[in-house]
C-alpha cells in the first residue's frame, strides 16, 4: 500500500470516530485530497462529505493533554477571547489526528490582487486591525492555562534573531567573512533592541502578515499562531503594516497606525504620546524586516528554495527608508548599506 493510500484509510477510520462522538453524523465522507503543508511534519488534507468541506492535520503523536499542546490550547484561549481563528471540529492527540474549519485557498495576500482602489484596500486593512486590537486587548490575567505564552520577545530574543539575519544574509547569502563587521553591526543595532525590550507587552501572534490570514465570505481568519508570544503591539503591527510581501499604500499605511494607537489604551501599550509610539515602531520595523530578510536566505540556503529572494530588496529598501532623516540611525545606516550596495 503506498504512503498516500494508508493516510487516507487512516483519515478515513479517524473520522468513523468522529462520527461515533455524534459530530458530523449525518454527513458521509466522500473525498481526502492532499494538500501543499509547510516546513514542519505536519501534513494536511482537504476531505469533501455530502454536505461540506473540512481540513484534516496530521501531526506526531501527542501524548500529554490538550491544555499542553503548542497549536490546540492556542486555538482555544485565542478562540475563548473572541479572536478569529480556525474551529477545532475534533482532534485525537494520541494519533496526531485535529479535524478543522477548512478556510479554502484564498490568504490575504490573494485577496488583496482584485483590489481596485485605495479606499478599499483601508477598508479590509481596518477590519483586519480591529481583529489585532481583540487580540491585543486580552488582559494577563485572562491567561489561567500556565502552559501558554511561556516565551517572550526580550532583549536576547531580539538579539538572537538579529544574529540569525547576520549568519544567513550575510555570511551565507553574501559570503562575508569579515568578524569585524558583524561584531559593529551588532553594536549599532544593541540600543535598538534595548529601546524594544524595555517596554509593555501583549500577547502577539508571532507571524502576522498576508499569509497567515485567511478570506472566506468576507470573513477574515488568522492562521499559523501557535507559536503566539509575549511582545510590544507594534510587533504585530510592523508584521501587517510592513508586510514584505504585499506593499500598502503609505497614506493608507499612516491612517492605520493612527487608528491603531488611538483604539489601543494607552494602559496597554504603554507610550504617553503617539510620537513616542511611531518612535518604537520604526525601531520594530527595523528589527522585525531585517529579521524577515535572515528568513528568506535560509530559507534559500538550507532548502534549495529561491521564490522569497525576490522580497530581500524590498524589505532592505524598507529599512533604508525609514532610517533616513533620523539621526538616532545613522551610523548603523552608513555600516550597513556601505556593505549591502557594495555587493
Amino acid at each position: 500500500m503506498k504512503p498516500e493510500q494508508a493516510e487516507q484509510f487512516f483519515i478515513e477510520e479517524l473520522f468513523n470516530r468522529t462520527q461515533d462522538k455524534d459530530l458530523l453524523k449525518d454527513e458521509k465522507l466522500e473525498e481526502v485530497d492532499k494538500l501543499t503543508g509547510d516546513a514542519s511534519t505536519r501534513r494536511y488534507y482537504r476531505i469533501f462529505t455530502s454536505k461540506d468541506s473540512y481540513v484534516v492535520c496530521l501531526d506526531n503523536p501527542f501524548n500529554e493533554t490538550m491544555e499542553k499542546h503548542p497549536f490546540l490550547s492556542v486555538q482555544q484561549f485565542l478562540s475563548s477571547n473572541r479572536v478569529r481563528v480556525p474551529e477545532i471540529i475534533d482532534h485525537n492527540l494520541s494519533r496526531g489526528y485535529s479535524l478543522q474549519e477548512d478556510l479554502g485557498n484564498v490568504t490575504l495576500l490573494h485577496h488583496l490582487s482584485s483590489v481596485t482602489s485605495s479606499e478599499e484596500e483601508l477598508r479590509i486593512y481596518k477590519t483586519i486591525v480591529d481583529q489585532l486590537l481583540e487580540l491585543h486587548r486580552i488582559p494577563p490575567t485572562a491567561v489561567k492555562n500556565n502552559n501558554l505564552f511561556q516565551l517572550k520577545f526580550d532583549y536576547q530574543k531580539y538579539m538572537d534573531e538579529t544574529r540569525f539575519t547576520f549568519k544567513y544574509f550575510l555570511n551565507f547569502f553574501y559570503k562575508n567573512q569579515d568578524e569585524n563587521l558583524i561584531s559593529e553591526l551588532e553594536a549599532l543595532f544593541d540600543p535598538i533592541m534595548k529601546r524594544l525590550a524595555n517596554q509593555k507587552m501583549v500577547i502577539t501572534h508571532r507571524d502576522f502578515h498576508s499569509r497567515n490570514i485567511m478570506v472566506k465570505d468576507s470573513k477574515f481568519t488568522f492562521i499559523d499562531f501557535q507559536d503566539a508570544r509575549w511582545g510590544i503591539p507594534q510587533y504585530d503591527l510592523v508584521s501587517l503594516l510592513e508586510d514584505c510581501y504585499y506593499d500598502l499604500r503609505e497614506e493608507n499605511r499612516v491612517a492605520l497606525k493612527k487608528y491603531y494607537y488611538q483604539n489601543l489604551d494607552v494602559s496597554i501599550h504603554g507610550q504617553k504620546t503617539y510620537e513616542e509610539f511611531l518612535d518604537l515602531y520604526d525601531d520594530m520595523l527595523i528589527q522585525r524586516v531585517f529579521k524577515a530578510v535572515g528568513s528568506f536566505c535560509y530559507i534559500y540556503n538550507w532548502r534549495k528554495d529561491d521564490r522569497y529572494l525576490k522580497y530581500i530588496g524590498f524589505a532592505m529598501e524598507k529599512i533604508r527608508r525609514v532610517m533616513m532623516d533620523n539621526p538616532k540611525y545613522t551610523e548603523l545606516k552608513k555600516k550597513l548599506f556601505q556593505h549591502y550596495y557594495a555587493n
